[in-house]
């Protein structure tokens, strides 16, 4: 399903659902439904909501309602994933937002990372465009939020076996080490589709590679118990030692 399949269906009734609800100024889109690179039922919908003003209790709730009706009718939408960003708010990186995701509402700030891409592939479903509203994300901004997800998050869950025994794990893993690295040469953002040659570049396991590559884009794959043993112990190790040669070189 191309992008404007999917703007046709989930993304376009969400839009115009949350604008009954809150005062929307823009909805934009980043990731991979920006980026050229959606895999319809496998990858996040990812969008950020600008609204005027901070939703009080009975918005809160009415944008659950929307999210979890759309759910119920579309179950792809439970890739869905929007933070709801108060306009007088924007420029400044270390607030927390009202979130949706993972089929839940919380709060969370919205990273430099998310901020770059908006910046620089983000598509606009309504209201004014990212430019202007969203100041730049200096490089020095960009890099030290990545190197402390690496040396803080990542680093957790390589210390632990049982994630990597995961498909959602093995897929996202690699592939955002491998994005973080080309990110920490100064070589900005990079798309997870141009990230699998960088994989091998960095030295990941060609058979690795094809378990995440055939997945991402529909391919058959090895589903054995000894093959996912396997994979688990490939991917850690491959972890540990890009997450410590992409700091050192950082």
């Amino acid at each position: 399903m191309d992008f404007e399949e999917v703007a046709g269906t989930v993304v376009e009734r969400f839009a115009t659902e949350i604008r009954a609800t809150v005062p929307l100024v823009s909805l934009w889109v980043h990731g991979s439904l920006a980026g050229g690179d959606f895999q319809f039922g496998r990858s996040d919908f990812d969008l950020l909501a600008v609204i005027a003003e901070k939703p009080g209790p009975e918005q809160v709730q009415g944008l659950e309602t929307v999210h979890r009706d759309l759910i119920r009718d579309h179950p792809v939408a439970a890739k869905l994933h929007c933070s709801y960003m108060e306009r007088h708010r924007l420029r400044d990186p270390g607030i927390e937002h009202l979130t949706w995701a993972f089929q839940e509402m919380f709060h969370r700030p919205v990273s430099p990372v998310i901020r770059s891409e908006l910046l620089e592939i983000g598509a606009t479903l309504y209201g004014p465009a990212p430019g202007g509203m969203i100041p730049p994300v200096p490089p020095a901004d960009l890099a030290a939020f990545v190197r402390e997800e690496l040396d803080g998050y990542w680093r957790r869950v390589v210390a632990k076996f049982g994630p990597w025994l995961s498909d959602t794990w093995i897929d996202v893993g690699p592939l955002t080490l491998a994005r973080a690295t080309v990110t920490l040469r100064g070589g900005g953002m990079i798309s997870k589709r141009e990230a699998f040659p960088v994989l091998l570049e960095l030295g990941a396991p060609a058979d690795l590679v094809s378990d995440i590559y055939d997945r991402r884009y529909g391919r058959p794959v090895r589903t054995s118990p000894g093959w996912r043993l396997r994979r688990a112990r490939l991917a850690r190790a491959f972890m540990a030692e890009g997450i410590d040669r992409a700091l050192a070189s950082a």
